[in-house]
């Protein structure tokens, strides 16, 4: 683990540590990876190399533009997020910080690599719009929802309970980036996954706290939405970039990940307490990170073979998932159409798919369905079982 302070590199002898899996690739290796930078965001960011990072996650300062103390209804203090470093002279000022951050992490990000970026109703619509400005590519926004948020104690407002995370690529028409579809969707109980997570937020022996015991970071991020963000869009062996480290949540969790991560922290007592944190983890072995094949990468399968393995014979009848079209397999492992509109036709699943719903195309892996004991499948799960002894057998 390298340790930089004032542009020299140290490094801290550590014994019996993982690194992490995967092996950087083009200018990543000229990267100081698995290191904090302490100093300010934008000029460290300018030490770095143009193309070399594939993800960034952004934890910013929220301008919060608190008035006066926050309290509780009993009068006692709020810990309210008051810090210098979150306070700025005008809208103006915010916006001319927010710029020159962005500009300094687009040139850092590969033509593939995406940037997250995470804020409040008090700055996320400002950044939104300096994205858009600069040419970054808004993929989504995700909403926060969290499970036990700070009650509004002054009952004046509605209790703000959620944060919205913006996912941008670097540029208009990017394409390359990484989006682990199938294994989000796989985690998800085999639904896609939605564009709002719900996490409580840090709390407990997660939340790192000072010699007094009161927290050592007022917007510490909880390990668990980092995770998804990382798990979404990163693979084993990338590079994350977080230029507001804080209390090290993101690096902590991309080496957890078997990813390497670059902080920038300008506070030391911060990047103290990151560096000590980081220090503590273990990263997953490799076979606990290996990423879900998509279905591009999934190994061919023909209908026909089915027929010749024996799990589905000539003459069933096939239908779609509700029954009203059907279709006849034949030997030769195309499809007979017997219902309308393509009553009597013969072709491929998909030809035969796309004849009956009177369309150009047509997936007929999961369009037609085949009765089984626990009711009408689709024939992709036949294919699912293929691929499952084409890989046994490739072991």
């Amino acid at each position: 683990m390298k340790v930089v302070r004032n542009g020299e590199a140290h490094r801290a002898s550590r014994t019996g540590v993982i690194r992490p899996s995967g092996r950087p690739s083009d200018l990543s290796s000229e990267l100081p990876l698995d290191t904090i930078l302490r100093g300010d965001c934008v000029a460290e960011l300018s030490k770095l190399p143009a193309r070399s990072v594939d993800m960034v996650f952004a934890d910013p300062p929220y301008n919060l533009q608190l008035q006066g103390e926050l309290k509780r209804p009993d009068d006692s203090r709020v810990d309210a997020v008051d810090d210098a470093w979150d306070k700025f002279e005008s809208f103006q000022a915010y916006d001319a910080f927010t710029r020159a951050w962005l500009l300094a992490v687009r040139r850092v990000l590969k033509p593939t690599g995406t940037l997250w970026v995470i804020g409040s109703y008090h700055n996320i619509f400002r950044v939104g719009a300096l994205l858009q400005d600069l040419d970054f590519w808004i993929l989504n926004d995700i909403v926060w929802r969290k499970t036990n948020p700070m009650p509004n104690f002054r009952g004046r407002r509605f209790t703000n309970a959620h944060e919205t995370l913006i996912w941008a690529a670097r540029e208009p028409g990017a394409k390359g980036y990484t989006f682990n579809y199938e294994a989000l969707k796989a985690a998800n109980e085999d639904v896609q996954m939605r564009s709002d997570w719900l996490f409580p937020i840090c709390s407990g022996g997660e939340r790192l706290k000072d010699e007094d015991g009161r927290k050592l970071h007022p917007t510490q991020k909880p390990e668990a939405l980092l995770a998804r963000v990382i798990l979404s869009a990163s693979k084993p062996g990338d590079v994350v970039l977080d230029p507001f480290l804080g209390s090290g949540t993101t690096a902590a969790v991309a080496r957890r990940l078997g990813r390497h991560f670059v902080g920038i922290e300008r506070d030391p007592t911060y990047a103290d307490a990151a560096q000590a944190r980081i220090d503590a983890v273990e990263p997953l072995p490799d076979l606990a990170l290996a990423l879900a094949p998509t279905a591009r990468e999934a190994p061919r399968v023909a209908f026909n073979s089915l027929i010749e393995r024996g799990l589905l014979a000539p003459g069933t009848l096939l239908t779609d998932a509700k029954a009203r079209t059907r279709a006849l397999v034949r030997a030769d492992g195309t499809l007979s159409l017997e219902t309308a509109p393509g009553l009597g036709q013969i072709g491929s699943i998909h030809r035969a798919g796309a004849l009956a719903q009177g369309l150009d195309a047509c997936n007929g892996w999961t369009y037609w369905h085949v009765e089984t004991r626990e009711g009408l499948k689709p024939i992709d799960t036949l294919r699912a079982v293929m691929r499952s002894e084409m890989a046994m057998a490739a072991e």
